[in-house]
């Protein structure tokens, strides 16, 4: 084999291999689901991470990936279907690497929503909405910034999804848990009635699953093993984020509540790793423990503003880990990028580059939150959103699947 082919061999292997570890994040975002909900609707909640995957392989080889990375136009790609067109050559891999390592991508955008909208949602209709999110929402935003639309022609950073994913998915969670409502007793009188998960347990170690899983999302993204040094920084930059988040959130949460919470703490980390996700490439150690630490700090009091004044019913706050924290980190990026070609106000850049990346997060939130609330207006007047009464109080492990998790 000469040196070309041994070099593409490696970086095939390395997006496959980095693609998997992304897949088994499909595991922790189950199990976190799960921990944090109540034992009645845990078959629910882990059919639903299932099917979202499942309906995703189909419908993002189908129509998805050529919307994302079609050479269309700025705004959207092409329809492409069964993806036979190659978008793997330029960057020295197979199509079919490329197209997998993507897939896992959008299949965690659509994975964001059901937690936040967990406990009182038709399986029906979240099966629709799924196939719906990673057949057209995710990938048009996707293409304006990692197809050549036209943020990636202004120059916006998202190494790896803080906003192309994670915020994608936040603020479709975020639609789709003020269309549906609350569930029954969250609130009375006005005030918040608390309603905890099952298990700790497994909520701890889907979060570890998570931060794993990490590892293969943002090193991953180089799509190649040429530059160890920039993977092995991104290896850092990531852990790092994540355990200033979970610090800053155990110091805050113990500050404000008396007691250190690990349910709160557990979130702190996940806040932290999609904060990095975008700059994970190009901001310093340094700069990922202040970003870290930043979510760890803002995911405790996002919580708090949709539950308290918004009265936003999200069982797992995915609302305030995703859409809030991947704003926040692509925006930080304006601060804090120093290298790879392109440098923060922090760092002598300007403002350019901060203002870039406010106007992507702005169009992206904008246009996620439209057309989360047409898909879920529409589904319920439709087909219908929301369990009944009765579904809802007696746990939907029985009446939607007729098989419990725990016998």
């Amino acid at each position: 084999m000469d040196l070309t082919g041994l070099t593409t061999g490696l970086n095939t292997f390395w997006v496959l291999m980095t693609g998997a570890l992304v897949f088994f994040m499909q595991a922790g975002f189950a199990l976190v689901e799960a921990g944090f909900t109540r034992s009645k609707n845990t078959t629910n909640i882990l059919f639903k991470n299932l099917m979202d995957f499942c309906i995703g392989t189909i419908v993002f080889w189908a129509i998805g990936y050529g919307i994302m990375f079609g050479a269309g136009n700025g705004f959207f790609g092409k329809f492409e279907l069964f993806s036979k067109t190659d978008h793997g050559a330029a960057l020295g891999i197979p199509n079919m690497a490329f197209f997998f390592f993507q897939l896992v991508f959008a299949a965690t955008a659509a994975t964001i929503v059901s937690g936040a909208m967990a406990e009182r949602t038709k399986f029906t209709s979240y099966l629709i909405y799924s196939a719906i999110i990673s057949t057209f929402i995710y990938p048009i935003s996707g293409h304006w910034i990692w197809g050549g639309g036209w943020l990636a022609q202004m120059g916006m950073h998202d190494f790896a999804g803080s906003t192309v994913v994670h915020s994608v998915g936040g603020w479709l969670a975020l639609t789709g848990a003020f269309v549906l409502g609350p569930r029954i007793g969250k609130y009375k009188n006005g005030k918040i009635n608390a309603i905890p998960g099952h298990s700790i347990t497994l909520g701890t170690l889907g979060v570890f699953i998570l931060w794993i899983g990490w590892f293969g999302f943002n090193p991953g993204s180089t799509l190649s093993l040429s530059n160890p040094e920039l993977v092995a920084n991104i290896f850092v930059t990531t852990n790092g984020a994540a355990a200033a988040g979970a610090i800053a959130t155990l110091i805050v949460t113990w500050l404000r509540y008396g007691k250190p919470g690990l349910g709160m703490t557990l979130n702190g980390v996940l806040a932290g790793l999609v904060a990095i996700t975008a700059g994970c490439d190009t901001v310093t150690p340094g700069g990922a423990i202040i970003i870290g630490a930043g979510a760890g700090i803002i995911v405790v009091f996002a919580v708090e503003l949709f539950d308290r004044i918004f009265k936003i019913d999200d069982p797992v706050g995915a609302v305030s880990v995703h859409a809030i924290n991947g704003a926040f980190g692509t925006i930080m990026v304006g601060l804090f990028a120093k290298g790879d070609g392109i440098s923060g106000l922090f760092y002598g850049g300007g403002t350019s580059l901060l203002v870039t990346q406010i106007i992507g997060v702005a169009a992206v939130a904008a246009w996620t939150i439209a057309c989360g609330l047409v898909l879920f207006y529409a589904l319920k007047h439709t087909v219908g959103l929301r369990v009944s009464k009765k579904e809802e109080e007696n746990g939907l492990d029985y009446y939607e699947h007729g098989e419990k998790a725990y016998n």
